[in-house]
């Protein structure tokens, strides 16, 4: 339990994909002109990860890593296919691309008009890979940590869009000088948002 709180609290907070790896920018500075619909992209991407990640660390640890096959016998044993691991990530990720935006444009058809390119660009998403190569780097003991570790990566790049969509909205009705409009100001905020978020990585987890 202690590891689960651990890793979900880490994953959120202190290893932020956003303010700690600066993943998923690109989406992350587009999309967060107004909240709802950062929040309908936030989660989409936690949508995501939660399911990617432990799909990709169940292959990465029972198909792909070397003697992960000698479940099927000795014959299998030194069987090693860790050298298509990413395309294979890739896939199961483009696979859940697919599967979220027909989700999307058969129930919120409002939502898929806002996110417009962005939609199916979360396919080739960098904090969405990033979640699932951390997740491989971090060797997790079993599935439901690697869970909760895509969960709170979510989470973290959801609060990390919809609080910069906040900001944002709130900048319509400042006198922000006109050099710094748009992406200027927006660069600047997300400094400042990222420099706040580590005071976080004092925690002791």
């Amino acid at each position: 339990m202690q590891e689960i709180l651990s890793t979900l609290v880490s994953s959120v907070f202190v290893e932020n994909m956003v303010f700690a790896y600066y993943l998923g920018m690109c989406s992350y500075l587009a999309v967060s002109k107004n909240v709802k619909t950062a929040l309908g992209l936030g989660l989409a991407v936690t949508f995501f990860l939660v399911f990617t990640v432990p799909i990709n660390f169940l292959l990465d640890n029972y198909v792909l890593k070397e003697g992960a096959l000698s479940w099927l016998g000795e014959g299998f044993a030194n069987v090693d296919l860790s050298f298509i691991s990413l395309i294979i990530f890739i896939t199961v990720i483009a696979s859940f691309g697919q599967l979220v935006e027909m989700i999307i444009e058969q129930f919120m058809p409002s939502l898929q008009a806002a996110l417009g390119i962005f939609l199916p660009l979360l396919c080739i998403n960098c904090a969405i890979l990033g979640g699932v190569l951390f997740m491989q780097q971090k060797a997790f003991a079993n599935v439901g940590v690697a869970t909760v570790y895509g969960l709170g990566s979510g989470i973290g790049w959801l609060l990390a869009i919809v609080g910069l969509a906040a900001i944002r909205e709130k900048l319509g009705y400042s006198d922000v000088p006109k050099p710094l409009k748009g992406l200027g100001i927006t660069f600047i905020i997300t400094g400042l948002m990222g420099m706040a978020f580590m005071c976080f990585s004092g925690l002791k987890i």
